[in-house]
């Protein structure tokens, strides 16, 4: 895997994370998908690594347990998490800048475009 795409999509689920209080789900888990071809269940295991310390180590335990995911995915999550870290910080400083109505447009056509691209996967 290559660090520098990982913090690029850790830094790009920071950003969204404090722009609009999202990231693990809405990029995280379809960059892992769409880029690097890991299945749903793994890359939301994965996702979970990076978000591992305030919400995800009881999942991701369980992942692990069940095989879903590999102590390769826990690093590919923890170097994820150095993205998340900053981007959210910059996100947020962003967000606040805009409109309410920007941002809530902004939000929508996102997630638009994240539905469409899983959808033709």
């Amino acid at each position: 895997m290559q660090i520098f795409t990982l913090l690029l999509i850790g830094l790009a689920a920071g950003l969204l994370a404090g722009m609009f209080g999202v990231g693990g789900g809405v990029i995280i888990v379809p960059a892992l998908v769409l880029l690097f071809g890991m299945s749903q269940q793994t890359a939301s295991a994965t996702s979970l690594v990076a978000l591992l310390l305030p919400v995800g180590i009881l999942g991701v335990v369980e992942y692990l347990r069940s095989g879903k995911i590999s102590t390769e995915h826990i690093w590919i999550g923890l170097v994820l998490a150095i993205g998340l870290f900053a981007g959210a910080f910059f996100g947020a400083r962003i967000a606040i800048q805009l409109s309410n109505d920007t941002l809530r447009k902004a939000f929508a056509l996102f997630m638009g475009i994240v539905a469409l691209q899983l959808w033709f996967k």
